[in-house]
């Protein structure tokens, strides 16, 4: 079978879903007292995309996910999939519905005493799909998560890594629109955490189902993600693109991710000017810099900060030192091109340096 034929064998069979969340408000009893979970969340999720839900222990990112996974109802709101209200599904209906979403368990239990291959053939037993059938879905899989050489293996031979991929694989076989995955990488060492991600990744990009992932850690979404959700106390308090939420420095993303910046106070009096500067792509961070000071016959030095990625893109932020006449004309032109400057102080011969 060709490579495009066994992706075309996972593919969702009714494609990827839109995933509209509105007004969800979640309530728990704890020691007869009500916690409140989600307080009125709204969110949207494209079809197809890598969306993540970031916040620390007890923000409401796990209960988000199991309303939408529609293993809990929320006390109020809307949880829509493709457009259809979950909310009014009930009996073999909200079966139905329930199998177009796949459940990555943030501490999956796999059945050691099944092969590694066995594991993953489970849910298609349960679906009644044919042997052969049921043998090219499960080679297919272990295909796609790097683990074909150890189908034969037992979970107890693997590392947590590889069994969180293995889990992965599980809960792709009988075809979701929707991958939920809580805290795909809890438990794994860093080494090996990178291989659990890329696998969502291609579950995202090469079968096109609709991924959606909770993390305490937010290096996870910047590996990742196209979008994502902040949550606090159970409240919404960011949403937005990775990259649009990075470009912003006053966001949380962007404080969170972004290279930290430490400079002293003599650094940036060196200079009659400084600023710090957000430059995201490879194009803006190797030529900009340099442009701007050839065209305008300025000195700009870079005196803090650093680079880092969100996905393939390199995203930088930086402090900049600039002398010259035309400074504020170089970074007004930068500023068109792109750079997203905040942080203006004047040095010695201004008001005062940073």
């Amino acid at each position: 079978m060709t490579a495009w034929r066994a992706l075309m064998e996972l593919r969702p069979i009714f494609g990827a879903f839109v995933i509209t969340v509105e007004n969800l408000t979640k309530s728990f009893s704890a020691n007869g007292n009500p916690v409140v979970a989600l307080r009125d969340v709204s969110i949207d999720i494209d079809a197809g995309s890598l969306f993540g839900v970031v916040g620390p222990a007890g923000s409401g990112k796990s209960t988000l996910a199991r309303c939408i996974g529609l293993q809990e109802r929320p006390d109020r709101g809307v949880v829509r999939l493709d457009g259809l209200n979950t909310g009014t599904l009930d009996g073999r209906r909200l079966r139905e519905v329930r199998r177009q979403v796949g459940i990555l368990e943030a501490k999956p239990e796999l059945h050691l005493e099944r092969t590694v291959a066995g594991n993953i053939a489970a849910p298609l037993e349960q679906l009644g799909l044919d042997g052969p059938q049921r043998r090219t879905r499960v080679s297919n899989l272990l295909d796609l998560v790097g683990l074909t050489s150890r189908a034969g293996g037992r979970p107890g031979e693997l590392t947590v890594g590889q069994r969180r991929r293995v889990a992965v694989a599980r809960a792709l076989a009988a075809g979701p629109a929707v991958l939920l995955a809580d805290d795909p990488t809890a438990g794994v060492q860093p080494e090996e955490a990178g291989a659990v991600l890329a696998v969502l990744d291609r579950a995202r990009a090469e079968l096109g189902v609709t991924v959606l992932l909770t993390t305490p850690d937010a290096a996870v979404v910047r590996r990742i993600c196209d979008d994502v959700a902040v949550l606090e106390g159970g409240s919404l308090v960011e949403r937005g693109k990775v990259l649009d939420l990075v470009a912003d420095p006053s966001t949380r993303t962007a404080q969170t991710l972004l290279p930290a910046i430490e400079t002293t106070r003599s650094q940036s009096a060196r200079y009659e000017r400084s600023v710090d500067i957000v430059l995201i792509g490879f194009a803006s961070i190797g030529a900009l810099l340099p442009e701007a000071a050839s065209r305008f016959e300025v000195e700009v030095a870079t005196i803090g900060g650093g680079v880092t990625r969100v996905g393939d893109t390199p995203v930088a932020r930086f402090r900049l030192g600039l002398r010259g006449t035309q400074s504020d004309a170089a970074l007004a032109w930068i500023a068109e091109r792109g750079g997203h400057i905040t942080h203006t102080a004047r040095g010695p011969q201004g008001i005062a340096a940073a």
